[in-house]
């Protein structure tokens, strides 16, 4: 009999040939080791497949799918957590780094508060190179008792990478599926943070790589960005900007209206919205973490703590 594991990995990946080895190798080195790996390789046109097919020969937690046809990040994110039946899911990027103690640490923090629904891990932005050029802090008020509160951060703050903590499974399949509209990833987390609070494990664990390769800065414009998400969004006349950013403008008080809050909870997030949506017409689009300048230049601690970079020079 075929023993379930605790957590999935959904690792979506399209022409990850780069980096993808060293994130499999982060991956694979956890100290906790009770996870499925499933890969979906959005029909690569580079070493992905080749990569892939020889990580899953050396560690039978892989589970490698290719799909037969580019059909998009975001049907592409849906369908690795679609085919996960574990009470754990955690999306994973083929170009990030990961500490070997993040999944243990994320493990513990949700047995220790069942009230929580998403651990995370302090993290920090890192460069192609794998050296520290922007450490984060979390400011986001997402342990909050109060869902209002958690709403409200998610609206205003930057940063956070909410998104790829360790999630309760039971909470993914009860929130609307992941959409392809501009900032569709925000909206997701902000309906997922109006089902419970988050928890921050106060250790740098995670590191987010920046590269010219990534998908934000390959498609820089909100047009780009949603055609690489789902390439039916291509089409300007179904799809014209402004109805890539009214449905996300739309996201947010279609999530309030959904959310399992009281009538009082949802009156306050509806005035939060509206808030936010007149300083966005005042200031214009809100921070984005990437674009800060540079403060630290930090290999040695990356090499450290995180499997298959041992013995690299700093």
């Amino acid at each position: 009999m075929t023993t379930v594991p605790r957590l999935s990995l959904g690792l979506p990946v399209y022409n990850g040939e780069e980096y993808l080895a060293e994130s499999l190798d982060a991956l694979l080195g956890q100290t906790y080791e009770d996870f499925e790996l499933i890969i979906s390789d959005n029909a690569s046109t580079d070493g992905t497949d080749e990569i892939c097919r020889r990580y899953a020969e050396k560690d039978s937690r892989i589970r490698y799918v290719r799909q037969p046809k580019n059909i998009g990040a975001t049907p592409n994110h849906n369908y690795v957590f679609d085919v996960s039946r574990t009470e754990l899911f955690k999306w994973v990027s083929h170009d990030d780094l990961y500490a070997r103690d993040l999944l243990k640490r994320c493990i513990e923090a949700l047995d220790e508060r069942p009230d929580v629904i998403l651990a995370h891990c302090d993290q920090a932005i890192i460069d192609g190179d794998g050296r520290i050029v922007q450490p984060l802090e979390y400011t986001l008020d997402t342990a909050s008792p109060h869902a209002p509160d958690r709403f409200r951060s998610i609206l205003f703050e930057p940063g956070g990478d909410d998104f790829y903590g360790v999630i309760r499974a039971d909470v993914l399949r009860r929130v609307k599926p992941l959409d392809s509209y501009h900032h569709a990833d925000r909206t997701y987390s902000a309906e997922m943070a109006l089902h419970g609070p988050f928890h921050q494990v106060p250790e740098l664990l995670y590191f987010r790589r920046d590269h010219p390769g990534r998908a934000e800065r390959a498609n820089p414009t909100i047009r780009s960005r949603c055609a690489n998400l789902d390439p039916r969004r291509a089409n300007r006349l179904r799809n014209p900007t402004v109805r890539l950013l009214g449905e996300y403008v739309y996201g947010f008080a279609d999530l309030i209206r959904r959310a399992p809050i009281s009538a009082a909870d949802k009156r306050e997030c509806f005035a939060h919205l509206g808030s936010w949506l007149t300083n966005r017409a005042r200031s214009g689009h809100g921070e984005r973490v990437e674009d800060r300048a540079p403060t630290a230049s930090d290999v040695a601690t990356v090499n450290t703590i995180v499997a298959g970079r041992e013995g690299r020079l700093a």
